[in-house]
C-alpha cells in the first residue's frame, strides 16, 4: 500500500497539537477563545431541541407500540433496509378469539351472538389503531427520526471542525506568544562576554532565528483565524436553521393531533354502536350495574355534542307508526310508568326525542307497538323518546 509520509506526519503533528491545546485548556493553563453569547445560546437551543426530541421520539414510538420485544424487531428491519411484516393488532387478536369462541360455544345463544358483535367492533377498533398508528409514524415520526439522523448529525460534525478550528486558533496564539517573548529576551538581553565576537554573532543570529518565528507564527495565526471564522460561520448558520425545524415540527405535531383526534372518533363511534347494538338483544342486562365507564362529561348536552362525535339516532328504525305519532297529544298510561335515572349525557337528534344529561331522573314509559330499545321520557313539561341503554330503571 502506497502511504504518503509526509501527509501522515503532518496529520500526526496537527492532532498532537490540538491535543497538547486541549490538555492545557482543562487545567487552566492555556488561554480559550470563547464565542460570542449568541452563538452560544444558539448552541444550547440546538443542544435542547436534540434531547427532547429524541425524548419525544421514543416515548411516542412507546406509545404507539408498547411492546418493547416489537419494537427492537421493528429497528433491526429498518436498519437492514427491510420491509416491517404486518403485525396483528391486539384489538384484532381479541376479535379473533371472540369470533372462534363464538363458533364453538354456538353463535345462535345470546352469549355467541353477542361475542360476535363484540369481535365485529374489536376488529373495527384494530383497524382504526392500526391506520393511526401508519399515520402517525409516517406523519410525526419520521420527520422526528429525519431530523437526528440528517440535520443533527451534519450540525454536530461542524460543530466538531468547529471545535478543532478553535484548538488551532489558539495553540497558534499560544505558539506566537511564546515566540514574540522568545525575540524580545534575545533582543533586550545583553551577552554575559560582550568582549568576545563569536558571542555578538550568536546573539544576532538568535535573534534573526526568533525573528523569523514570530513572522512564520503571525502567518499561522493569520491563517488559524480564517479557517475558525470561516467554519464558524458555517455553524452559525446551521444551528439558525433550528428555527426552521421548529416550525416543521410544530406542523407535524398539529398532524399527530389530528390523526389521534380522528382515531379516538373512531373508537368512540364504534363502541357508541356496539352500545346500542347489545341493546337489542333479549337477555341484555339494562340498568342492573354501574357503567363500566365514567359519563363521558357532566356538562350540557351542547358541550357533549361539541367534544365528542354524534351517531346517527335510531330513531329512524322506529315502525312508521310511531314516526308519525305526535308525543304532546300522547298521554302516560294509566300505570306502568317507572322512575329511571340517566346514565350518560344523550343529545337529541330531533324534537321527537328528549336530550338527556347524567345522572339526572325522569319519568318513563313505554306505548303499544313501541321499539324496545326506546321508551317515553317525561320530564316536567318536556315529553319525548329516549334510548333504553341510557337508562338505569329504578322502580
Amino acid at each position: 500500500m502506497d502511504f504518503n509520509m509526509k501527509k501522515l506526519a503532518s496529520d500526526a503533528g496537527i492532532f498532537f497539537t490540538r491535543a497538547v491545546q486541549f490538555t492545557e485548556e482543562k487545567f487552566g493553563q492555556a488561554e480559550k477563545t470563547e464565542l460570542d453569547a449568541h452563538f452560544e445560546n444558539l448552541l444550547a437551543r440546538a443542544d435542547s431541541t436534540k434531547n427532547w426530541t429524541e425524548k419525544i421520539l421514543r416515548q411516542t414510538e412507546v406509545l404507539l407500540q408498547p411492546n418493547p420485544s416489537a419494537r427492537v424487531e421493528e429497528f433491526l428491519y429498518e436498519k437492514l433496509d427491510r420491509k416491517v411484516p404486518s403485525r396483528v393488532t391486539n384489538g384484532e387478536l381479541l376479535a379473533q378469539y371472540m369470533a372462534e369462541a363464538a363458533s364453538e360455544l354456538g353463535p345462535t345463544t345470546p352469549y355467541g351472538k353477542t361475542l360476535i358483535k363484540v369481535a365485529e367492533a374489536e376488529k373495527r377498533l384494530g383497524a382504526a389503531e392500526r391506520d393511526f398508528i401508519h399515520t402517525a409514524s409516517i406523519n410525526f415520526l419520521t420527520p422526528l427520526r429525519n431530523f437526528l439522523e440528517g440535520d443533527w448529525k451534519t450540525i454536530s460534525k461542524e460543530r466538531r471542525v468547529l471545535q478543532n478550528r478553535r484548538l488551532d486558533l489558539d495553540a497558534s496564539k499560544a505558539r506566537l506568544k511564546k515566540a514574540k517573548a522568545a525575540e524580545a529576551k534575545a533582543t533586550t538581553v545583553p551577552d554575559f562576554q560582550e568582549t568576545r565576537p563569536r558571542n555578538y554573532i550568536l546573539s544576532a543570529s538568535a535573534s534573526a532565528l526568533w525573528n523569523d518565528e514570530v513572522d512564520k507564527a503571525e502567518q499561522e495565526l493569520r491563517v488559524a483565524q480564517t479557517e475558525f471564522d470561516r467554519q464558524a460561520e458555517v455553524t452559525r448558520l446551521l444551528l439558525e436553521g433550528i428555527s426552521s425545524t421548529h416550525v416543521n415540527h410544530l406542523r407535524c405535531l398539529h398532524e399527530f393531533v389530528e390523526s389521534q383526534t380522528t382515531y379516538y372518533a373512531q373508537c368512540y363511534r364504534h363502541m357508541l354502536d356496539l352500545q346500542k347494538q347489545l341493546g337489542r338483544f333479549p337477555g341484555t342486562f339494562i340498568g342492573t350495574t354501574e357503567p363500566a365507564s365514567p359519563p363521558l362529561s357532566s356538562t350540557s348536552p351542547t358541550t357533549t355534542a361539541a367534544t365528542m362525535p354524534v351517531m346517527p339516532s335510531v330513531a329512524g328504525l322506529a315502525p312508521p307508526g310511531e314516526a308519525a305519532l305526535c308525543l304532546e297529544e300522547v298521554a302516560p298510561p294509566a300505570s306502568g310508568t317507572r322512575k329511571a335515572r340517566v346514565l350518560y349525557d344523550y343529545e337529541a337528534a330531533d324534537s321527537s326525542e328528549l336530550a338527556l344529561l347524567a345522572d339526572e331522573l325522569i319519568t318513563v314509559y313505554s306505548l303499544p307497538g313501541m321499539d324496545p330499545d326506546w321508551l317515553i321520557g317525561e320530564r316536567g313539561n318536556k315529553k319525548g323518546k329516549v334510548p333504553v341503554t341510557y337508562l338505569e330503571l329504578l322502580s
